[in-house]
């Protein structure tokens, strides 16, 4: 009986390649494509969830995939989140590497005994015997007029929990080289991404690349505040730190791309330079992301802030389903920019 023999893990700490460049695809095929090359890399890989094989995906980002590696390797699964996520620990268990993807976050909440009870702890139960590296994948909050039980922003609750990763997106570039790092890292990550984002797009290299975790990204420079965000509301911060610019206020917009780890290092070295900073999070402000952040902001930069931390959530209420009412509720430019000029001016 023949046995397979894993791959060497790449090179992670290759330098990265441009983020600029003639080739320009949509979010979701960015994903598709780091799947893709990792699953001709490593065959323990597979994708499984609801209607990623015969149906090429609920939002299409597992178009063809099915074609090349066929019904055993891109499956799809009953409508039974708890069933088909105790599969992928059972699989990783046995030296599998699954990646399972959510029709939407808000459907994880069905699966939290296996994805928040077995899942991360898993290597601490059994000593370092076995772990669970497993990605889940899939759409996180408002994806427009989904109503409150389909707008789930997962990650103020799941970041509570030791023994995860935690990767948020902001624009396609980030999508393909963090899913990369995801697929083979060791440990298992949530992987939260915007219904709203997939047809956004960018410039994504063709080869394969791998961001690394716990590393934030500076997407622009100022000196009179730091902005910190994570996932779809950087794009909300790039464009309220223009209209800040009109009146003369330099903003640093860091996107944190993890927050399980995540880069404290990169906000207290912006704040030594702007003294203020403004946290943009698309989750309930109690005891949300940004209160973490804003709490070791305070735990090791306290001596170099002028303004206290603010923060920019979404609205402490279920997510509404009238279309501006949604907008309202969650981060946008106009909320952003006010909060920065009340931090500057003060």
């Amino acid at each position: 009986m023949s046995t397979y023999t894993a791959p060497e893990k790449p090179d992670l700490s290759a330098d990265l390649p441009s983020r600029e460049g003639d080739r320009v695809i949509q979010f979701r095929e960015a994903l598709r494509e780091a799947m893709s090359h990792e699953m001709r890399r490593d065959k323990r890989i597979f994708l499984a969830g609801e209607e990623v094989a015969q149906y090429n995906g609920a939002y299409k980002v597992s178009e063809g995939m099915m074609d090349e590696f066929g019904e055993t390797r891109i499956i799809d699964t009953p409508i039974s989140e708890n069933g088909f996520a105790g599969m992928a620990v059972g699989a990783a268990m046995y030296g599998l590497r699954p990646i399972i993807e959510f029709m939407s976050w808000s459907f994880s909440l069905v699966a939290a005994d296996q994805i928040l009870n077995n899942v991360p702890k898993m290597l601490y139960m059994s000593g370092g015997q076995w772990g669970c590296p497993i990605v889940f994948r899939g759409n996180d909050g408002a994806g427009g007029q989904l109503g409150s039980t389909h707008s789930w922003c997962v990650e103020g609750l799941y970041a509570n929990v030791p023994g995860v990763k935690l990767v948020i997106p902001s624009c396609p570039y980030d999508a393909k080289g963090l899913l990369a790092t995801s697929i083979v890292d060791e440990d298992p990550v949530f992987f939260l991404e915007s219904e709203r984002m997939l047809g956004d797009k960018a410039h994504v290299p063709e080869e394969q690349y791998y961001i690394p975790f716990g590393e934030a990204y500076r997407h622009r420079e100022g000196s009179d505040c730091t902005v910190v965000s994570f996932g779809r509301p950087v794009n909300f911060c790039l464009e309220a730190a223009e209209k800040l610019a009109e009146d003369g206020i330099g903003v640093d917009v860091l996107d944190m791309r993890t927050i399980r780890p995540l880069d404290i290092d990169s906000i207290v070295e912006s704040l030594k330079k702007t003294h203020r900073v403004v946290v943009v999070d698309q989750s309930w402000p109690f005891s949300g992301v940004a209160s973490e952040v804003i709490t070791q902001i305070i735990e090791h930069a306290f001596d170099w802030l002028d303004h206290q931390p603010v923060r920019v959530n979404t609205e402490d209420v279920p997510a509404p389903y009238s279309k501006p009412l949604e907008a309202a509720y969650l981060p946008n430019a106009d909320r952003i920019a006010e909060a920065v000029r009340r931090v500057v001016n003060a």
